[in-house]
């Protein structure tokens, strides 16, 4: 910690020292006398050698890692096969395998597990709402999680306490503490792409009115917000997965960008994708549409500019809402860098109010293929954070 920092939680303001000192906790302080949320340091004293296991459960492998509070590993990373369609008992004990082999490694008994989940997740009760790519077939067809019981179940299996969240929510609570956020944006936005498309907001105290603690992660009132992908930008547009037309993720998802891609392909564009795929047309990804964007290919580049405006749309109107400082884009396909990020950061700048988009800052999220890993621990240092202050 900097000098300055140590310096200013020193202060004798009971009330100001104790917002300085647990800053991801839920204590009540008047944001009308202290809104600096900047002066906030990094870590809570007192707990510099424990550690937490952030969990990743996706719909093939599960994996899980020790960490410190500053984000620092503190044991190996473990990656298992998650059993994501093999029912609820395999799938736990997929999980609790993975997570004692982390736990053995770290340096210090974990304090608390985090686990991030694709779906909606009501972590007060310890449910899976629903979670459409975990579940079990029966008589070949398959049964996705409704309602099913995960924290107690998976707390008698592994002996530590366990919270849980939505991947994506969770992707953006890393980030903005492990991430670009650096644990002092005032308003963090990241929307994740890749099969679909997820998102998460994080508000610091100073960006809501009112009594609170914060970071606060906003998960709406049944706990299943923030669901950025599903923002209609294109009224009657093309159809997704979730039964509307219009959506983000109809546009910016992995399938979509391909379709976008084989369409201008099969309609007789020259391109080096044909080249990089060797004409085996079911071989393009977005990976490919990158490479082929690296040689200068016109094709590749008029497909992620296409895309990149309608992320840019909504993110133009994500600017509008919350008034982001940062707004992180994740995901695999982040991975095509300015090449989506720039026609998206042109049409956002032509959807928001130009004083909101002045002071957002629009980047690659830095954690991408960890996402869930560091948001799961994001999760666990932030409920440890609110008993102490309970």
């Amino acid at each position: 910690m900097e000098g300055g920092a140590l310096e200013r939680t020193r202060t004798s303001d009971p009330q100001l020292r104790k917002l300085m000192l647990y800053p991801l906790s839920y204590e009540r302080v008047d944001l009308r006398v202290y809104p600096t949320h900047s002066e906030v340091p990094y870590s809570l004293p007192g707990m510099p050698n424990k550690t937490v296991i952030g969990v990743d459960l996706g719909g093939t492998n599960v994996r899980a890692q020790a960490f410190f509070e500053d984000g620092t590993p503190a044991g190996e990373r473990i990656e298992a096969p998650s059993n994501a369609q093999k029912g609820t008992e395999m799938i736990l004990e997929a999980l609790a395998s993975t997570i004692n082999r982390a736990a053995a490694s770290a340096d210090s008994k974990p304090e608390m597990v985090g686990l991030a989940i694709p779906g909606h997740i009501d972590d007060e009760h310890g449910m899976v709402r629903w979670a459409p790519n975990i579940g079990s077939m029966v008589d070949g067809v398959f049964q996705y999680w409704q309602d099913v019981p995960i924290s107690k179940p998976l707390e008698a299996r592994i002996g530590t306490r366990v919270h849980m969240g939505n991947d994506a929510n969770l992707a953006a609570l890393g980030e903005y503490r492990f991430g670009v956020g650096k644990n002092s944006a005032h308003c963090l936005v990241m929307i994740t792409l890749g099969t679909g498309i997820g998102g998460g907001v994080v508000l610091a105290p100073t960006s809501v009115h009112g009594h609170t603690g914060g970071p606060l992660l906003l998960l709406g009132g049944n706990k299943g917000g923030a669901e950025l992908g599903h923002v209609i930008v294109q009224h009657g547009g093309l159809d997704c997965n979730a039964g509307t037309y219009g959506a983000i993720e109809a546009y910016c998802q992995r399938d979509g960008i391909i379709r976008r891609a084989l369409h201008k392909l099969r309609r007789g564009r020259k391109s080096v994708i044909y080249d990089l795929v060797e004409g085996e047309l079911n071989l393009v990804t977005p990976k490919t549409i990158s490479l082929a964007c690296d040689q200068g290919d016109a094709v590749a580049l008029e497909i992620y500019r296409e895309v990149g405006e309608f992320l840019g749309v909504g993110l133009g109107s994500f600017i509008n809402i919350f008034a982001p400082d940062i707004l992180a884009i994740g995901g695999q396909i982040s991975k095509a860098g300015e090449y989506i990020i720039g026609p998206a950061r042109e049409e956002a700048e032509r959807a928001a109010i130009p004083s909101l988009f002045r002071d957002c800052t629009m980047c690659q999220a830095e954690h991408v293929d960890d996402a869930g890993i560091f948001g799961g621990a994001a999760l666990a240092w932030e409920a440890l954070g609110f008993e102490r202050t309970s």
